[in-house]
């Protein structure tokens, strides 16, 4: 047991522990010497050599044009942001940093807008094709679905060489599946010769066919617009007409396969964005002229026009003191593209409130396209509306939009347009 205790007899003779032997200290050899005098010498030559010397000056060179010639690619430089932390900023800042605050500065690539996939029903049709036309000239790739009861090929044509544009012969009263981003609903006839022709079929158009969209808007989470109409106003008795009034309609009339084929499809609408969930947005046609619109579609611009190239008598119904607003094309497309970009759901009036009587209207055609032209009166149809002029304020205020155009300037533009094609009827 003593022998667990015992110590070496040298830490008690010094009561301590020795310090280790020092390493010996060996002393640089001659070669060690001239090891790090010749390193130098070693990279002066191999820069020598080759021409390395030479390719570098020219690189450094290179590189140093590059930046003073495009400073802009530089600009985020200063406070570097990876694409993933933009969604914690505002929306203002981010407009900031990609657009380089005032100065105007190219936008990085990876922080540019992503293009979106876009479906619009009624896509070769007369408002359809113009807002084709727009989404695809923003760089948006765009699915046009129609059945040609109203919608012409010959309206989006020339994008048929376009790998960002794609048409389907489909009616929307039968369920489709597609994958995109958001849904423009134009699909249904809106002239009284073209839903007067098959009632039944138009209101089911405007209620199927807005159900099928509404549920494939739910299923992928797609942004909804419906375009419904100042027809469903009526016969107002409230002039101009605002959004909250309910309107003054014949539910039973001639014209009801459409007022109110239009209002249900509203009813639909706001039925799936309380209920289910769906983004939607809820836009109110006034009347719209442009190129591309039908010849002979019972719609009284399109009518007067018409005639009047035809060298025919313009036919105004009843006395001619009906009132009308006129918006040109790329207004109403202006106006669709503010609302379904914007956060507010609607229903927005989107139309022009430059009211003219029919007989006005007459003169104008008359003006700008045949001073001979004559007038020809008929019986008024049933149900037609005394006065329509939409109130644009909560447009205005919310979508920061109104027309532009007005009917003098519009007109010519779509003389030119019928001009040509009646034209090619002969």
């Amino acid at each position: 047991m003593k022998q667990l205790h015992k110590q070496p007899s040298l830490h008690h003779h010094h009561g301590q522990i020795p310090s280790p032997s020092p390493a010996p200290v060996t002393k640089p050899s001659k070669h060690h010497h001239h090891h790090h005098r010749s390193f130098p010498r070693s990279v002066v030559s191999y820069l020598l050599r080759e021409h390395r010397l030479l390719f570098l000056l020219a690189g450094a060179l290179i590189a140093s044009s590059f930046f003073l010639l495009h400073p802009s690619s530089l600009s985020l430089s200063s406070s570097p942001l990876h694409p993933s932390s933009l969604a914690l900023l505002p929306s203002s800042s981010i407009r900031g940093v990609v657009h380089g605050g005032a100065g105007g500065r190219r936008i990085p690539v990876g922080l540019r807008k992503r293009p979106m996939r876009i479906v619009v029903t009624g896509g070769a049709g007369f408002v359809g094709s113009h807002l084709v036309d727009r989404l695809l000239d923003r760089g948006d790739s765009v699915i046009v679905v129609d059945n040609f009861f109203t919608g012409r090929k010959e309206n989006v044509v020339h994008h048929f060489g376009n790998h960002r544009f794609e048409l389907i012969r489909h009616d929307v009263v039968d369920p489709i599946l597609l994958e995109v981003d958001q849904i423009y609903h134009l699909a249904c006839p809106a002239s009284p010769v073209h839903y007067k022709h098959n009632p039944i079929k138009t209101i089911k158009t405007n209620v199927m066919g807005t159900l099928n969209m509404l549920g494939l808007a739910k299923r992928i989470g797609a942004r909804f617009l419906l375009t419904s109409t100042s027809e469903v106003y009526g016969d107002p008795l409230e002039h101009p007409q605002k959004e909250t009034y309910w309107g003054h309609v014949n539910p039973i009339g001639v014209r009801s396969c459409y007022d109110e084929g239009k209002r249900t499809a509203e009813t639909l609408t706001m039925d799936y964005h309380r209920g289910a969930g769906v983004e939607v947005r809820i836009a109110r046609i006034f009347n719209t002229y442009g190129p591309r619109m039908c010849l002979d579609d019972g719609r009284v611009v399109s009518n007067f026009v018409a005639q009047a190239l035809r060298k025919q008598p313009m036919t105004v119904y009843g006395d001619g003191k009906q009132t009308r607003s006129f918006q040109y094309v790329s207004d109403l497309v202006d106006g669709l593209v503010a609302l379904m970009e914007s956060d507010h759901i609607g229903p927005f009036n989107l139309g022009n409130p430059g009211e003219f009587t029919m007989l006005e209207l007459a003169q104008v055609v008359k003006e700008t396209i045949d001073p001979s032209a004559t007038i020809e009166f008929r019986p008024n149809t049933a149900d037609d509306p005394h006065m329509r002029k939409p109130d644009i304020t909560k447009a205005k205020q919310l979508l920061n939009w109104e027309p532009k155009i007005p009917l003098r300037q519009g007109l010519p533009l779509m003389m030119s347009d019928f001009q040509k094609r009646i034209l090619d009827e002969k």
